[in-house]
């Protein structure tokens, strides 16, 4: 086989839709170009030299490898390329970034030829991505007297790889494009279509703006226009970045307006600059770091007030906003990075000093925060290694500490996990913290761009301190096409290697299990003291505090078992009055989201904020629906505050369903499922002695807000509206518009259902059997008016249905029945009215694979109602997705409309839809 023919084909075949060749990172292409590099003669040798320098994959690929030997070779005066001297060579070997770059450049300085000795010293000390057999070979060398081996460790010490960068500019100007108005969710800068191409990044940036051409040439033009500025893209009236991490949203921004990252290194730009009036979403935030971007919280629409101070309301109720300063499209500014002040000429604009904090601008002069990560983590060792005190180079993170004030539960996890703190020192909210990661989760269509991330900063091995991470096939379980034939045995084969539960067994041992990945780590949480980092937004556990994250710093998270920020606020959300027995759940969540906007003024504290919440008497299965939602809430994170007993049954149920992973053949060589069962067991044992209780915040914590809802008030079921006809455009889909079911008259059109998605537990599942066994023995049949799609969160779940009679009721009553032996091949177009039960995952939530059709109204209990996501529009009307509980679902298809209250109170009877009892224990330590 022929390679390097093969690699022409494919470029050509990229020609065609636009494409520069991909970016090599297999070992048997680069030895052939490498061969053809040799052979002076060779027609291919001047390309084949392109490549090589040029477009070849850093970090941890064969590839780079590959690469790495030669350059050695080349320095060594083994090979000679006339192209290629020694110094370049060197030059080369300092932009791999890691793996087996670093493991030449030791061989050559440790080495006999002192001159060579001395070059490769010089690369290493500014290199960062060493792990444990680097920095062991360097203490060993040093232990035995060698000098550079003591030079480089003095060096490291001095964290001279960071204070020798030069410092960011003083001024950086910049040009504005409003990229939409309103909330922009990350489909937009990274389609969920688009998922299979976000490993290839030229690819991918294809997809910016959902592939709007017209978008796409202004923002060319303006950089054209202003070609010595940055563009920042902007979210007028609304947040930047909402949805999810999305670390392709920041690398196609970054690729249209950012800075390449090495000029040997193609399609990987650094430092994007993004802005929302209502600021960016924390978790997208905390990726924009990642790349050494610059996030921007620009305030520059306020609410309106009269001469005594009280908000202007138009006739609506509608909260007026007036604008502070014009950010349209082209506008030119200036980002003082010194003064930390916004300027529009010599104009002050405003403060942006959370933009530019100490450690974000490390972030910006690094190039991206994994650099400071290692580079704290190098100059440690070192400084261990030679006996001194660490000096004091980076910015100091911010030790808060407020005497006699108690700890809120995340403060409380914060305490606990913290690594490097001053010793015996409380730390409160704002503090700066590096915390030990207890569980990790690793999703399938952002797993790729993760695995590249771990190439890149030359990890090769799960980190010892993660009790436990999991690889999920979910996001790609509704059809097994030849996109996802390609990918995900790939993904699932490196995972495998790497240490993690895998969906997908690589050797094909076990059945392959595409369960919500939320669903798995919410299960194989057994510490509500846990800290868990997930690539999803939706990763909100609910035991133990849980961070939505971009692949990066997933990735970061595997390789060290550690994730760094600043203690969150926290706002405390607990519940007053009695459920109504017709209410589910899902509408407690929703009236929470109403009832805080309306008790603050319609501004939106859970944003950037831990929602704690007390639900005290749900086990984790059914409070996870309140913690996944805090997603749309805008909030960081959250937390459930459960009774003793509660908790227990959560972590019995959480083992039950390991145990099934284990029996299933999905345990590793390590045990890992095991090991979670054997923590499970010692924390029952520890809250049944009372040694240490269920996790609870002080009586005397301090909250930035608390909300208290009456569920009183919670009289008819809750539905999350996108709004779509709002003529003003800020307020379309954002979450934040919840309509009670009487709003729609029982005349709203449904065009399509869906129960599915991380929202649902089993409990959803058995209300929907108990519904259309109830409607059979009413009307002597059941006749969908609209189709009903059915996805169950994880195969556990179908089987705990199977063995209580519940699967074989919704068989009953299907028209189709997933079929693993024979998986979809292409994503449905149309769908007849009946009852889909398609197999565990996403389905129609993720946006990537099935789709509804085009201007539907769809009714579903999943998360996401953005623009497109779940639904496109047609020419004729706008697609919605409205959002609600399960009976709404199944009775809106049943009716072929929205359900009038005594429909639904009707239909519900005698159905135990949730027993939520707000708890009546003083739930605080």
């Amino acid at each position: 086989m022929n390679t390097y023919k093969d690699y022409i084909q494919e470029i050509e075949e990229r020609k065609g839709q636009g494409l520069h060749p991909k970016p090599i990172d297999g070992a048997e292409l680069l030895s052939e170009i490498i061969s053809q590099i040799k052979d002076s003669n060779n027609e291919n040798r001047v390309d084949s030299l392109n490549f090589f320098i040029y477009n070849v994959v850093p970090g941890t690929t064969s590839a780079a490898g590959v690469k790495a030997k030669f350059l050695k070779e080349i320095i060594l005066g083994e090979s000679v390329v006339e192209e290629i001297t020694p110094a370049f060579a060197f030059e080369l070997l300092s932009h791999m970034k890691g793996g087996p770059s670093i493991e030449v450049l030791l061989d050559l300085a440790l080495g006999n030829d002192v001159a060579i000795a001395k070059e490769a010293a010089k690369v290493l000390k500014t290199q960062v991505f060493l792990y444990d057999a680097d920095t062991n070979r360097l203490a060993e060398a040093f232990k035995k007297g060698n000098e550079i081996a003591k030079e480089l460790l003095e060096s490291y010490a001095k964290a001279e790889f960071f204070t020798k960068l030069p410092d960011v500019e003083e001024e950086i100007e910049i040009v504005t494009y409003i990229a939409g108005i309103g909330d922009i969710s990350t489909d937009l800068l990274s389609p969920g279509g688009d998922a299979h191409s976000r490993s290839d990044r030229e690819l991918h940036g294809q997809c910016l703006f959902e592939h709007n051409k017209e978008m796409q040439k202004e923002l060319l033009a303006l950089k054209e226009k202003h070609p010595n500025k940055r563009v920042m893209l902007i979210a007028e009236k609304g947040t930047m970045g909402v949805g999810s991490s999305r670390m392709s949203g920041v690398n196609n921004v970054a690729l249209w307006t950012g800075i390449q990252a090495s000029p040997y290194v193609p399609f990987i730009n650094i430092a994007p600059i993004i802005a929302g009036t209502n600021g960016i979403s924390p978790i997208f935030l905390t990726t924009v770091g990642v790349t050494g971007g610059i996030g921007v919280d620009l305030k520059n629409w306020v609410k309106k007030t009269d001469a005594e101070g009280n908000v202007v309301r138009n006739q609506d109720g509608e909260i007026v906003l007036e604008q502070t300063y014009s950010v349209e499209t082209g506008t030119v500014l200036t980002i003082n990075t010194k003064s930390k002040k916004l300027y529009k000429g010599s104009e002050e604009l405003m403060d942006i000093s959370a933009s530019l904090t100490p450690q974000k601008v490390e972030f910006i002069k690094a190039g991206g925060s994994y650099a400071i990560v290692f580079g704290k983590k190098i100059q440690t060792f070192a400084a261990k290694t030679l006996g001194i005190e660490t000096p004091l180079v980076y910015a100091p993170s911010k030790e808060i500490s407020h005497e006699g004030q108690g700890l809120t539960a995340v403060e409380k996890i914060f305490n606990k996990n913290a690594v490097g703190t001053t010793p015996g020192k409380i730390l409160h909210t704002g503090s700066d913290v590096r915390v030990e990661v207890n569980i990790v989760g690793s999703q399938d269509t952002t797993g790729l761009m993760t695995s590249q991330e771990l190439e890149s900063m030359a990890a090769t091995v799960i980190s010892p301190i993660v009790d436990g991470a999991y690889q999920s096939g979910c996001h790609t379980a509704s059809v097994w096409d030849n996109k996802s034939k390609a990918n995900i045995p790939k993904l699932m084969s490196f995972m495998n290697d790497f240490g993690l539960i895998t969906a997908r067994d690589p050797k094909g041992k076990y059945h392959a299990m595409t369960d919500v990945i939320h669903k798995v780590l919410n299960d194989i949480t057994i510490d509500d003291w846990a800290i868990i980092i997930g690539g999803d937004s939706h990763t909100r556990m609910s035991k133990g505090v849980a961070f939505g994250a971009d692949s990066g710093t997933v990735a970061l998270a595997l390789a060290t078992g550690e994730a760094s920020m600043p203690i969150p606020d926290s706002v405390k959300v607990t519940f007053k009055g009695e459920m109504k027995g017709y209410m589910d759940f899902r509408d407690v969540v929703h009236a929470t989201q109403q009832q805080m906007l309306k008790q603050f003024g319609g501004e939106n504290v859970f944003q950037g904020r831990v929602i704690e919440v007390h639900i005290g008497t749900l086990t984790a299965d059914q409070a996870f629906t309140f913690t996944d939602w805090t997603a749309e809430m805008k909030a960081k994170a959250s937390i459930c505050i459960s009774e003793d007993e509660t908790l227990i049954e959560s972590l019995e149920i959480a083992k039950s369903r390991i145990q099934i992973m284990i029996n299933k053949g999905m345990d590793n060589a390590n045990q890992v499922l095991q090991g979670l069962i054997n923590k499970a067991n010692k924390r029952i044992a520890e809250i049944k002695s009372g040694e240490k209780p269920a996790l609870k915040p002080d009586a005397n914590a301090k909250y930035y807000a608390e909300v208290l809802i009456d569920l009183d008030q919670v009289i008819e079921p809750m539905i999350a509206d996108p709004d779509v006809n709002n003529e003003d455009v800020s307020k379309r889909y954002t979450h934040d518009t919840i309509r009670p079911l009487s709003y729609y008259g029982g005349t709203k059109k449904v065009d399509l259902g869906f129960v599915g998605s991380c929202m649902v537990h089993k409990g959803d599942m058995k209300i929907l059997a108990q519904m259309l066994k109830n409607i059979e023995a009413k009307h002597g049949k059941v006749e969908f008016k609209a189709p009903l799609v059915v996805a169950p969160p994880t195969y556990n779940i179908v089987d705990e249905l199977k063995v209580e009679g519940d699967w074989e009721v919704l068989q009953k009553y299907s028209g189709f029945e997933f079929d693993d032996n024979a998986p979809k091949g292409l994503a449905r177009t149309k769908y007849e009215n009946m009852l889909y039960l398609e197999r565990p995952g996403c389905n129609l939530c993720m946006g990537n694979q099935e789709k509804a059709a085009p201007g539907d109204t769809v009714m579903a209990t999943s998360t996401r109602l953005f623009q497109g996501r779940v639904v496109k529009d047609s020419d004729e009307k706008k697609g919605e997705s409205l959002l609600s509980s399960t009976p709404v679902v199944v009775l809106s298809t049943i009716l072929g409309r929205t359900p009038t209250m005594e429909e639904y109170e009707a239909a519900v009877e005698g159905i135990v839809l949730t027993r939520f009892k707000p708890s009546q224990k003083q739930l605080v330590g």
